[in-house]
Order: C-alpha cells, then sequence, then structure tokens
C-alpha cells in the first residue's frame, strides 16, 4: 500500500480502534443484525437471540450511548421501550454485510434462507466491494496510503507508470 504506513501506535489515529470499543464483540452485531430485522423491544431481543438479560441490557445502553441505537418510549403504550436503529446504526450495514458475507464464504457451508436480495428484483445482493471514487471496483493491490495533503497528486517518476494502468 505503498511508502507510507499509518501510525500503527496511534490508536486515536484511526477510526478502527473507536468502532471495535462499540461494536468489536458478537453480541452488539447480533444486536445490530436484529434490528435491522425488525426487532425493537427487550423482551424481543431476549427471546430472538437467547442472549442473558444482563447482557442484552449492558449491550443495549452500550449502542445507545453511542448513538447506534436510540431508546424512546413506544407511541401505544409509554411504558414500553422501543429500540431503533439512528443514521449511525443504519451505517454499520455495509460492514455488517461483509461480516456476514465473509462468514458465509470461509465459515462452516450451510443454505442460506431466508436470502438477502434486491427488493426491486428480488436476486440476491452482490458481495460487498471496494470502490474508487469513479465507481472502479478496487482489491487490496490497488489501494495506497496517501498524505492527506497531497491527495490526487501522483509524484513525477510514477506519473508514466499510472498512465499505462489507466490504459
Amino acid at each position: 500500500m505503498g511508502e507510507l504506513r499509518e501510525p500503527l501506535g496511534e490508536l486515536a489515529a484511526c477510526g478502527l480502534p473507536g468502532a471495535l470499543e462499540v461494536m468489536g464483540e458478537r453480541w452488539s452485531f447480533m444486536i445490530l443484525r436484529a434490528s435491522f430485522n425488525g426487532v425493537h423491544h427487550f423482551e424481543e431481543f431476549l427471546d430472538e437471540l437467547g442472549i442473558a438479560r444482563n447482557i442484552l441490557s449492558s449491550r443495549l445502553t452500550k449502542l445507545v450511548e453511542h448513538g447506534i441505537l436510540a431508546r424512546t418510549p413506544c407511541p401505544d403504550d409509554r411504558r414500553k421501550i422501543e429500540y431503533r436503529l439512528t443514521e449511525k446504526g443504519f451505517d454499520l450495514l455495509p460492514a455488517m454485510l461483509a461480516l456476514r458475507q465473509w462468514g458465509m464464504k470461509y465459515g462452516a457451508e450451510f443454505i442460506e434462507n431466508p436470502v438477502l436480495v434486491d427488493k426491486r428484483d428480488r436476486l440476491p445482493i452482490g458481495p460487498v466491494i471496494i470502490t474508487a471514487h469513479d465507481g472502479r471496483e478496487l482489491t487490496h493491490e490497488d489501494l495506497w496510503l496517501q498524505d492527506c495533503n497531497c491527495i490526487g497528486m501522483v509524484p513525477e517518476d510514477e506519473d508514466a507508470e499510472v498512465a499505462e494502468a489507466a490504459e
């Protein structure tokens, strides 16, 4: 990925440690998955996931504190609480799908049912991919670390290589 390296010892200089602090364990992702499947109430999470009450309570609190879920009274019964995905929670969908697809590819073999499909044509979704600013699909070989002050600048000695690769 080039001559530059990320400052691997500086945890605050990267978004990954912060994301893992919030979502880096199994139950947080299982709660997120249940939320995407329309589960909204504490008792529903308990029944659907088979999670211990104290662990569920702790994880829901953490997800609410970090803005992944919103905790609100139910409109029809103000004594009941709903947990709903926020925009920040919905933004985790690509990460969750990428992990799911990775698990299906490298985990135990099973037949997925139901299958996640495109709502319009009811065909299975494609793999989560990395795309360039212009829509090109990228692999690990196409990635490069660049100083943030030099975005879009290609060193002169690489100009010929980049032009050749673009053809």
